[in-house]
């Protein structure tokens, strides 16, 4: 009797790459905002009321540390833990996981093609598919728990197309103005979009839109704001304490997410924890180990090469930049500081690199392989208007690590900032 025939793993890679090429031209609009559409699929694939928990996890920065710190307690606390999220960074499997792994290539193209066979005329864009994709994935590997990050904005994201038994905003900025709005309120409606009613809503923004909390008590969404109804109480770097609504957890250890802002992300997710803690509950031990043991690649993520600090972070908007230039004025390097940076074209280019006036010695721009990508000239000509040391343009990130590389000398930084799509070509050229 012959052996049955199994996928290798280069032609499941190939057919998986095919997909994606096709996943770019199939939707008329790469950015669709809308629900119908995804909502339809789910209801053919039965998804629309999953047998999962799902927390939507939403906000103009943080979400990845939140969506990180979650999943990693919930593991620990010993259940079956999905996550989605986006964009990624050196492979798209990275976006759907499974108790702590990510889907394999073989798993992807049987979804896809399930989901080809299901969605009939309707189309869906790359986002969408991934989602729906997503979705289907972790009722087939029985997931407990689902923690979903929204890709952008929030009331018309797909993700939004689940109900949500929670939903945390992790904070309230300015950036994706062109689909989102040009003040904190307008993008704040948007992001609030995920609340439910009568069910939690965690406000991680200590200082969050006036519109946003009247929306929320209109909807009559459980509102639980940072600052009055949890808090993180420092005692010094080595410990913090957790202060909830009717809980108190002392003694934490500082996350191991670099970046002083991920105290506040952890009291959000415990705060959600809280929150959860009748339907799915943890015990204050998984918290402390998950807290320890998170990692998430390409945020304030340092590497040595050689003599050389490299540091990757995926800031790419004003709020984002901010605290990236903060974590490198507390810790200055001892030589010359390098950036390699890239954004797409959409972003405020002049905003993002304002908070490194001073900070970089020598700037290395690039651009993303892809149509949205902002031209290296046009950030030098930003960089030119903000006073900044000298400027290079590079073709690619992979040739701007390289040019790096060969010249930076021991006790020197490089800061690789931006686009996903320049931080995560840059650590494969790296072989991060």
């Amino acid at each position: 009797m012959s052996e049955p025939v199994t996928q290798t793993d280069d032609s499941a890679a190939a057919a998986l790459e095919d997909w994606l090429q096709r996943l770019e031209v199939l939707h008329p609009t790469k950015i669709d905002l809308s629900l119908d559409r995804v909502k339809a699929v789910l209801q053919v694939l039965d998804l629309e009321r999953p047998s999962y928990r799902v927390l939507t996890i939403g906000g103009t920065n943080g979400k990845g540390s939140c969506v990180a710190m979650l999943e990693t307690i919930y593991r620990l606390a010993g259940y079956r833990v999905a996550a989605y999220t986006s964009p990624h960074l050196l492979r798209f499997n990275e976006r759907v996981r499974i108790g702590g792994a990510d889907a394999t290539n073989t798993e992807l193209v049987a979804l896809f093609e399930e989901i080809d066979r299901a969605r009939g005329p309707t189309s869906l864009s790359y986002f969408e598919y991934a989602t729906v994709a997503a979705c289907l994935h972790f009722a087939q590997q029985d997931a407990q728990i689902a923690i979903l990050e929204v890709g952008l904005g929030g009331r018309l994201d797909a993700v939004n197309a689940l109900d949500a038994d929670l939903a945390l905003v992790a904070s309230i900025d300015l950036d994706h103005q062109h689909w989102l709005g040009d003040t904190r309120e307008a993008i704040g409606l948007e992001k609030a979009g995920i609340f439910r009613p009568g069910r939690p809503a965690i406000m991680g923004d200590r200082d969050p839109p006036k519109a946003v909390l009247e929306y929320a008590d209109t909807l009559g969404a459980q509102l639980w704001r940072a600052g009055l109804d949890f808090e993180c109480v420092r005692h010094d770097d080595d410990y913090w304490d957790y202060r909830g609504r009717c809980s108190t957890i002392a003694g934490l250890p500082r996350p191991s997410l670099p970046g002083q802002i991920q105290y506040d992300n952890a009291a959000a997710c415990l705060a959600a924890v809280e929150a959860m803690q009748s339907a799915m509950p943890v015990a204050s031990g998984a918290i402390a180990a998950a807290l320890q043991s998170v990692r998430l690649s390409g945020r304030l993520e340092r590497a040595w090469i050689g003599a050389a600090e490299w540091i990757f972070d995926v800031a790419h908007n004003p709020a984002a930049a901010a605290l990236l230039a903060q974590e490198l004025t507390r810790r200055p390097a001892a030589g010359r500081t390098f950036a390699i940076v890239g954004f797409m074209a959409d972003k405020d280019i002049s905003g993002v690199l304002r908070p490194f006036v001073g900070l970089v010695d020598e700037w290395l721009t690039t651009q993303a392989e892809t149509e949205r990508a902002a031209q290296p000239q046009v950030l030098i000509s930003a960089l030119e208007a903000l006073g900044c040391g000298p400027a290079r343009p590079v073709d690619n990130a992979a040739l701007a690590s390289v040019v790096a590389a060969a010249e930076v000398q021991p006790g020197d930084r490089v800061v690789v900032f931006g686009s996903f799509q320049i931080v995560g070509p840059v650590m494969a050229a790296l072989k991060l």
